[in-house]
């Protein structure tokens, strides 16, 4: 009966309640300025999709404004005047994206694994070989040659997927999260009769999901943002995904905008370019954007724990 007295007083003493009360104020401080901070991220999102509705005219002598003052949708009328192009520059982002991002993520996680493996002898040299990589390359010209001449991938989706299939310091970054997980877990696995393939798909990779959705992540904007490879190794328009497609669209608008200029006789601002490149962005980061949530917890315990065991 003392002791819960005893509780009761140092509970409702002044040292107590004034502990409570900076704590409430150091929140208060917090959540403000996380909000001040997420409305200065928010702004430029803001800022795009508001340009993108904007009349040309508009831009051209107000400048881009959070409230246009003339509205139009000329610029999405123009990106979806033809739908059947843009809709197969979206799915062949989407396969390419899917494909490039899973099995990316399959040969880093199983390259790092082995990497991490401290019975793996050969672990010091591969890590050597994979890092050498990073410092010297062939060049454009070889490596066009490789894989237009030899590989025969020219106007092809692996020509899409295959180079950006594995990254060095995605590696890295798996290796040292992999490498903190217990050993005592995989000997166990091995005593009771389980292989290398059991033990990587039903143990390793559960056990990696924060570092995998990080990396894939990463991998996904790669492969979605990606529009070099295609302009290089693509001159099929059917094989066009979406980068390169809004790319093209915006130098044939860019080309007729100075045609105008020079001919003078039609006026150069009737063609919408600075809002239709804020409707391609809206376009073209629209699908990230939404499917970033689903992923985030994941991405932010992958970032904290690759930061504190890397």
């Amino acid at each position: 009966m003392s002791t819960q007295v005893e509780k009761t007083s140092t509970s409702s003493s002044p040292s107590h309640r004034k502990m409570r009360g900076d704590k409430l104020i150091m929140n208060l401080i917090g959540y403000m300025l996380l909000t001040i901070i997420s409305l200065f991220c928010l702004f430029p999102f803001v800022l795009i999709l508001s340009s993108s509705f904007a009349s040309e005219q508009s831009i051209v002598e107000n400048g881009f404004q959070i409230l246009p003052t003339s509205f139009s949708t000329e610029a999405y009328r123009i990106l979806f005047e033809y739908p059947a192009q843009m809709l197969n520059a979206y799915a062949i982002t989407i396969i390419v994206t899917v494909l490039g991002t899973v099995f990316g993520l399959l040969l880093t996680s199983m390259t790092a694994y082995v990497l991490a493996r401290k019975d793996f002898k050969w672990r010091n040299k591969f890590s050597f070989l994979f890092f050498f990589t990073t410092l010297f390359s062939g060049g454009l010209v070889p490596w066009y040659l490789l894989i237009v001449n030899y590989l025969n991938l020219k106007d092809t989706l692996l020509v899409l997927i295959l180079p950006m299939l594995l990254n060095v310091f995605y590696i890295i970054v798996m290796k040292s999260f992999m490498g903190g997980i217990p050993e005592a877990i995989t000997e166990s696995a091995k005593i009771d009769g389980a292989g290398d393939f059991l033990i990587y798909f039903r143990l390793i990779i559960p056990l990696s999901k924060p570092a995998l959705a990080t990396i894939g992540l990463f991998i996904a904007l790669g492969y979605w943002n990606d529009w070099y490879y295609s302009l290089l190794f693509i001159s099929d328009e059917r094989l066009m995904p979406l980068q390169y497609y809004l790319y093209n669209m915006l130098g044939n608008m860019e080309g007729m905008r100075q045609a105008m200029i020079s001919s003078g006789a039609v006026v150069s601002v009737q063609i919408p370019s600075e809002s239709l490149k804020m409707a391609m962005t809206i376009v073209a980061t629209g699908p990230i954007l939404f499917a970033y949530p689903f992923i985030q917890r994941y991405f932010v315990q992958g970032l904290t724990l690759g930061a504190v065991k890397g």
